[in-house]
């Protein structure tokens, strides 16, 4: 840079946009030992929170509450369905609520539905030993010692049926009148602290250039504006989030929409699927028009990967399910050093109302039964080899013919599900190896933890066909994290 060009260049905003994206480095070790530079939660997204809310029914109950901990722990944005705010409040914290009961149907609102992309069933009849689940009888919850049961509360037949067909009712019929699949990723419309705090100017002073640019939420949109200029050998102008917490997963979406309403000028569009400051990109050029709102569709198989602005031509595809940062840019350039057609220097302004993911991605509906919901009264079973449940099925209800029932209403509504059959449920700490089987013959136990991650491992998955399985713990059988996933696979779909 010569020092007539260095005489027009703003070394203190470098230092800050490169402070601000946390580029400089060493910042790491700096922002420990400097005050006021710390992180501060609320300044960074978590990927996960943007696209689709889980709903999770059940959601105070042992293995509930353990699926709503994990998904809020990956960044999921996660809705409670509860009957008693309060208590939900106590034991889930600050998590979004919806109040109704899945065994009154006219409380199972399309509001309860809004923007869910999965639905998590964890519901259950209360059981407890006789005279109460009293202290010094730990041993029953780890499944070692056994108390005669009873059924406090609501009837199995109105929660394990009635209840599980009025909610996969209500998904379906969601589902049926919202079939684009479209989710929000930011919505600016009504725009948070957290979503003010995370997109920052990257203009081309960081290239030495002179030209400047910000974002501001006016009106329910987001405005890109300022002045690019050609002096100093820059040119761009633009606007970008800082690294999510956790990647946005887009993976099953076919693309992303951008409303928006321009100056006529040709903008672009960048994913970043790398967390490094200056790496490669994904990018989209669009045209504007002048004071009109449009929306901009970019489909994934139509980006360009760039370095800059020059292409990448062996490149992989993008993997959508690791988006880093999003970022809009006003440039003189197109790619390879041809020129942009709609480019002119000075004045800019991109009003954005909202970035949506849309496509195929299907809904999913899991459903937490139990095994040997098909052993009551089957041809062939010795009742005295089996657990309480099955033997004691006529005394507590027909709990699990119930549950059977509702497993049937689930496959009957047309909805994408899977049904997971775990056996006798304990307490014990920590996520286990799991054993997988189908056509419900399996005995054993298997510790909440474990199947509360098993829950959000199966939801994380592209839906490619409804399955049933059971599953209990042995802890012969190696690492959790070593054998689900292929297990999941040799399973045979429904």
């Amino acid at each position: 840079m010569t020092e007539k060009n260095r005489a027009g260049w703003d070394a203190g905003r470098f230092i800050r946009t490169l402070a601000y994206f946390e580029a400089i480095p060493g910042w790491s070790w700096l922002k420990q030992i400097l005050p006021g530079v710390a992180d501060k939660p609320e300044n960074y997204l978590s990927g996960g929170k943007q696209v689709g809310v889980i709903l999770v029914a059940g959601a105070t109950g042992g293995v509930g509450k353990r699926v709503v901990q994990r998904l809020l722990e990956r960044g999921y944005q996660v809705r409670s369905l509860v009957r008693d705010k309060d208590k939900a409040s106590s034991i889930l914290g600050d998590v979004e609520t919806y109040v109704g009961d899945i065994t009154q149907p006219e409380t199972l609102t399309p509001e309860m539905m809004a923007n869910v992309r999965a639905v998590i069933c964890c519901t259950a009849v209360r059981v407890q030993p006789v005279g109460g689940d009293t202290p010094g009888r730990e041993k029953y919850n780890q499944g070692v010692k056994f108390y005669q049961p009873e059924i406090v509360g609501d009837t199995p037949e109105r929660v394990e049926y009635l209840g599980v067909k009025n909610l996969v009712q209500a998904a379906a019929q969601y589902w049926q009148q919202n079939p684009s699949g479209e989710k929000i990723v930011f919505d600016f419309s009504q725009p948070t602290p957290q979503l003010q705090q995370i997109w920052g100017a990257v203009d081309d002073v960081v290239m030495g250039g002179v030209s400047q640019s910000e974002i501001r939420f006016v009106e329910g949109t987001a405005l890109f504006t300022g002045n690019v200029s050609t002096a100093n050998s820059g040119g761009f102008a633009s606007v970008r989030t800082k690294n999510f917490t956790s990647p946005l997963d887009l993976s099953g979406y076919e693309g992303v929409t951008l409303r928006v309403r321009g100056d006529g000028k040709r903008y672009k569009f960048f994913l970043r699927t790398e967390s490094s400051w200056d790496g490669m990109a994904y990018s989209y050029s669009f045209d504007t028009v002048a004071n009109e709102w449009i929306t901009v569709r970019i489909p994934f198989n139509q980006l360009t990967a760039v370095f800059r602005a020059k292409t990448i031509s062996d490149a992989p595809a993008i993997d959508t399910s690791k988006i880093r940062s999003l970022q809009l840019m006003l440039s003189k350039f197109e790619y390879n050093g041809e020129l942009n057609p709609q480019f002119s220097p000075g004045g800019f302004v991109l009003q954005v109302e909202s970035i949506s993911a849309y496509g195929s991605a299907k809904p999913q509906f899991l459903l937490v039964s139990s095994a040997g919901v098909t052993r009551p009264n089957r041809p062939g079973i010795n009742l005295e080899e089996e657990p309480p449940a099955v033997r004691l099925n006529d005394q507590l209800g027909g709990i699990l013919t119930w549950k059977w029932r509702g497993e049937e209403a689930v496959r009957e509504s047309g909805v994408p599900y899977t049904i997971i059959r775990p056996c006798a449920l304990t307490e014990e700490p920590g996520i286990q190896p799991l054993v997988f089987d189908q056509g419900d013959n399996i005995k054993g136990k298997v510790s909440r933890d474990s199947i509360a991650e098993l829950c959000v491992r199966v939801v994380e998955q592209p839906q490619d066909g409804n399955l049933t399985f059971e599953v209990k713990a042995d802890p012969n059988y190696g690492a959790f994290a070593a054998n689900w996933q292929n297990l999941l696979a040799r399973l045979k779909r429904d």
